[in-house]
């Protein structure tokens, strides 16, 4: 014969569940620290208003040299005003110093690295996103594959930096671990700037005047960025 006590006391369990519950929910939704991009609009777009900390962020670009570098900018500026460093890894254009200090970014925090790019370039980006002195890390690399995402986003989440990937369009029909990638394109004198994934985030679309994105970039081909 069964005994009654091993009746479940399905009240008891669910106040159980209640009292857990709000931590749970608390950390699952706890949302990523963010730094204002500089444009208003786009912060208005993005998750927390900018771009996420300790995370991956992915700038998915029709073509090069279309104002994808100097959308990251004035966040650039704000962390070399910080005394942190910016590193720029295996770019497609040569960085143009008098530019780059005119526009913020003083040599003494800016890191031009140039690798063979794959493995290599993949190694110094996440050796450089887990140090406290690494404001940002930009890293161009449209064949990354999906380990070597992943390995970006731990290396990024382990940080308190920012972390840019530059990666084609087509890039954006695959999965990826970042935590924020946007659309970039050329529309008029603007740069369309779509919301592609985001935690928390909703779809969305910025256009952002190319006036307001100067060139730091001397580009042996097209424009600079």
């Amino acid at each position: 014969m069964l005994s009654r006590n091993l009746t479940p006391d399905l009240d008891g369990l669910a106040n159980s569940l209640n009292s857990i519950a709000p931590s749970w929910r608390g950390r699952a939704e706890q949302s990523l620290p963010v730094q204002s991009t500089g444009f208003a609009g786009l912060d208005a777009l993005l998750p927390g208003g900018g771009w996420p900390v300790g995370a991956l962020t992915e700038l998915l670009h029709a073509t090069d040299g279309i104002g994808e570098v100097s959308l990251t900018l004035p966040a650039l500026q704000q962390l070399c005003r910080a005394q942190r460093r910016v590193a720029l890894i295996d770019p497609p254009f040569i960085p143009d110093p008098p530019a780059l200090q005119a526009q913020g970014l003083p040599l003494e925090h800016t890191l031009w690295i140039s690798t063979r790019g794959g493995e290599d370039g993949l190694w110094a980006a996440t050796q450089l996103l887990r140090t406290a002195a690494t404001g940002a890390v930009l890293l161009w690399g449209s064949q990354q594959v999906d380990r070597n995402l992943r390995k970006l986003q731990l290396a990024a989440e382990s940080g308190t930096g920012l972390a840019f990937l530059f990666r084609g369009i087509a890039a954006g029909e695959t999965p990826s671990p970042a935590a924020l990638r946007l659309e970039l394109r050329p529309v008029a004198q603007t740069l369309e700037t779509r919301l592609r994934k985001a935690r928390g985030g909703r779809p969305g679309v910025v256009l952002i005047p190319l006036a307001r994105l100067p060139a730091c970039f001397s580009a042996a081909t097209g424009r600079g960025t």
